[in-house]
């Protein structure tokens, strides 16, 4: 169901250069990197549960979402990830956001923001492929 819909969501915009994500802040690779993770995650669940009511896929779309569990995706993951997408994972791990976090710690409130952040390098670069491999491995953890 997810396959294709990144690309459509894109519509036939040119992806970034790498040198143009990695010269954004951060906090912005994180901020469209949410974004994409939570259409993921949303789109994957329907396709999961088409008969759960709004509320019940909402609820569970949260135990993917929220800082704990993105802080542990990208601690699992850490090991598999190429040495540019540490950077980036670091870069959004170590960045100030000025935001205290509701429902976690800081150094999982970090954790997460370095994972948001690498989804959305991996978007904005339009890397579907990695994007998508890192994506699939968040669900299945």
């Amino acid at each position: 169901m997810f396959d294709g819909m990144l690309e459509g969501i894109r519509g036939g915009d040119r992806a970034a250069t790498v040198e143009e994500a990695r010269a954004l802040n951060p906090l912005v690779l994180a901020y469209v990197g949410d974004a994409v993770y939570e259409v993921f995650i949303r789109t994957t669940l329907v396709a999961m549960e088409p008969t759960k009511t709004a509320h019940k896929l909402h609820v569970m779309t949260i135990e993917y979402v929220k800082a704990h569990a993105q802080s542990d995706i990208i601690h699992k993951i850490a090991d598999h990830l190429t040495e540019e997408e540490m950077g980036i994972v670091k870069r959004g791990r170590n960045t100030k956001s000025g935001t205290v976090p509701k429902n976690a710690d800081v150094v999982e409130y970090r954790a997460a923001t370095g994972f948001e952040a690498l989804i959305g390098y991996l978007y904005l670069i339009g890397n579907m492929e990695r994007l998508r491999e890192v994506l699939e491995t968040s669900i299945d953890n």
